[in-house]
């Protein structure tokens, strides 16, 4: 499943970057790439995020010009990059390790990419003292990174990208190095960077969590294939595949065989017997196997009397997690044994005992029947 997109009209309505056809192969056999159709849209937040070894790194790559695709063509702005070197693309990139020059000072830092693309030494002070002010760090020109702080260095590093105002920055797993309360804090921070110069990024992260922060729309990379396409929300209320639905956040998987489907439901038959209503997202025919995907945000405990679930089933309660906001209640139930419920801070849920028997349900539209292959 790709997006083409391919006939949005001419000029600034044209995607800003198009994927044609794109695929890369390092030995001639396996391709890590496969036919690759994607448009970047002008001033947007795209994020490529998948597993290790899903393409995304090296479609990032391509884009910068550090490696070539054995087939198809990327385009910047209308124009092919087949011929243009990494230096001539007017792209800005930041990468995990930042890659500043310890020897020379922030300022130095900047001001080389300037001086490499033959800017006047006169106009450098100012595009210097606006990038250091879109990343907030004006007063540190003088230091050198070791006397930074690593979310300090990695700002640093975005400003180097962003202080030749390219067209595009593409960014390669650029928070990974930094613990997770400053991650958190600089996924927030580029949110705003963003929002606020509208400038294209294009951002490579194997983190559904930062991908769903930061991103105007996020690809989902498998196999060297984009398995969906869609902005966060879309993406984790409603994935089209099991894969994405596993890969997205967290998800209970119920595997059956479709019995019926009319209208639109379908029933499917579980493994342990039970019959589960769900909506038909992309699935087979009947007798075809069918992935059910349900979040654990979406079940009901102990659903009353004026509830209005579609499944009810009992469960069995094998673990209790207190997270803070909400408990974690890992259940035995359907032929699942590691079936997750969350239920929200003041709903009781601790109150239950690992082996009690409880009541669960759902609606019958929050359960997604997937294709199973």
């Amino acid at each position: 499943m790709t997006d083409s997109g391919h006939n949005r009209g001419a000029g600034a309505n044209e995607p800003l970057v198009r994927f044609e056809n794109v695929q890369k192969t390092y030995d001639g056999e396996i391709l890590v790439v496969k036919d690759l159709n994607l448009d970047v849209e002008r001033g947007e937040f795209l994020t490529l995020l998948g597993p290790s070894g899903s393409g995304k790194t090296t479609t990032l790559m391509m884009l910068a010009g550090f490696e070539s695709a054995t087939h198809g063509d990327i385009t910047l702005d209308g124009q092919s990059l087949k011929s243009v070197p990494p230096h001539k693309r007017n792209i800005g990139m930041v990468f995990q390790n930042y890659a500043l020059f310890p020897h020379m000072t922030v300022h130095e830092n900047l001001a080389f990419p300037l001086q490499c693309h033959g800017v006047d030494k006169s106009e450098q002070e100012a595009k210097i003292a606006d990038a250091m002010a879109m990343v907030e760090l004006t007063g540190f020109e003088r230091r050198r990174p070791g006397q930074l702080s690593g979310g300090q260095q990695q700002r640093v590093a975005l400003a180097r990208a962003l202080v030749f105002q390219p067209q595009i920055v593409l960014m390669d797993e650029p928070l990974g190095a930094l613990d997770k309360q400053l991650r958190e804090q600089m996924q927030i921070e580029m949110k705003h960077i963003h929002e606020n110069i509208g400038l294209t990024f294009v951002y490579v992260t194997h983190d559904q969590s930062e991908a769903l922060t930061m991103s105007n729309r996020i690809a989902v990379f498998n196999d060297g294939i984009i398995q969906q396409l869609d902005d966060p929300e879309t993406l984790y209320e409603k994935p089209k595949n099991a894969f994405v639905a596993e890969f997205i956040g967290e998800n209970n998987k119920l595997i059956g065989t479709v019995k019926d489907v009319s209208g639109d439901r379908c029933t499917v038959e579980l493994e342990s017997g039970e019959m589960i209503k769900a909506l038909p997202v992309n699935i087979g025919g009947v007798g075809e196997k069918s992935v059910l995907s349900l979040r654990p945000e979406v079940i009901t405990v102990e659903p009353g009397a004026d509830n209005t679930c579609d499944d009810i089933h009992t469960a069995t309660v094998r673990e209790l997690i207190y997270m803070g906001d909400h408990t974690r209640v890992r259940v035995e139930t359907c032929g699942n044994d590691d079936f997750v419920i969350k239920m929200p801070r003041g709903s009781g849920g601790r109150s239950f005992d690992v082996g009690q028997d409880i009541k669960i349900g759902w609606h019958s539209q929050d359960c997604r029947a997937l294709d199973a292959a």
